[in-house]
Order: structure tokens, then sequence, then C-alpha cells
């Protein structure tokens, strides 16, 4: 597994489907709740070149879904991170493994603090997020918040 970052001039032919040779799109990438951020990334000139988001491509190298940071850490050092798969590459650690390269490259990139949620029905995610070492501080309408010092 490897993140590849996502600039705005990749962004725009992933939301469009605009494939070409070398890409290596999974055909259900990207999947719905990834396009909001897409289209956003792609609107953009400049973003930051690590807190952006990445293509969590597979072993094979193919694009099976994406992680990102929803920006820079905070002033108190805090960065929030989302992530998801295309249900075909689910239950083989690919999210697990992008998960804890985020926040390695979160904690080299200064953050000292990771967050996250979930519906508090997605038991693979809240066991992706405890493995990775984030404990639940709250629960809310449904969503489970988690967070680690890095």
């Amino acid at each position: 597994m490897r993140l590849d970052p996502i600039d705005p001039a990749l962004a725009a032919p992933i939301v469009i489907r605009d494939e070409r040779s070398g890409d290596d799109w999974h055909p259900e990438y990207p999947f719905a709740d990834e396009l909001a951020p897409l289209r956003s990334l792609a609107s953009h000139e400049a973003v930051d070149p690590v807190f952006t988001l990445y293509a969590i491509r597979d072993d094979d190298g193919v694009a099976v879904g994406g992680f990102g940071f929803f920006g820079p850490p905070d002033e108190t050092g805090t960065v929030e991170f989302g992530y998801g798969l295309v249900p075909a590459a689910r239950g083989r650690g690919l999210a697990s493994a992008a998960v804890a390269e985020g926040l390695r490259i979160a904690a080299g990139h200064g953050a000292v603090r990771a967050i996250a949620d979930t519906d508090e029905a997605n038991l693979a995610s809240l066991a992706v997020l405890a493995r990775a070492g984030m404990s639940e501080i709250r629960r809310e309408g449904g969503t489970v918040y988690v967070a680690r010092d890095l």
C-alpha cells in the first residue's frame, strides 16, 4: 500500500473520471464520499503539499480509495483526517495501513495530535481507528469521535 498525494491538476480528472495511461484507478474510484473534497481541491491553484488528499493504492498500484487531511494542523498542532476504500478493497488491511502512514506523515510534518470521526455503526472503521491507536473522546448523534497524540 502507498499513499500518493493528489494535487489540483490531478483532482479535476479524477472527479470527471478522465483516466489516463498510468492513472490505474479502480472502476469504483472515486467513491461518492470523495467527490466533494476532490472538487474542492480541484478548484484551488495552490494547496498544502503535505496536508492534502492522497490516493490509497493497493500492492498492484491501483487507486482503491482516499486518505485526506482537512487542512494543516491548527494552532494546537491538531490535524483532522478521513479515509475510505471502494468496497472491493475492504477487508485487506489497506485502510489500517493508510491510516498508519497518514499519521506518520502528519507527525513528520509538525502535527502533535490527530482526530477523526466515524459512524458508530461502522464497526470496521472503528477497528481501523483503534488499531491506529486512536481513542474515543466522545459520542454524539450516532458519531464516534476519536483522537491520538502523535
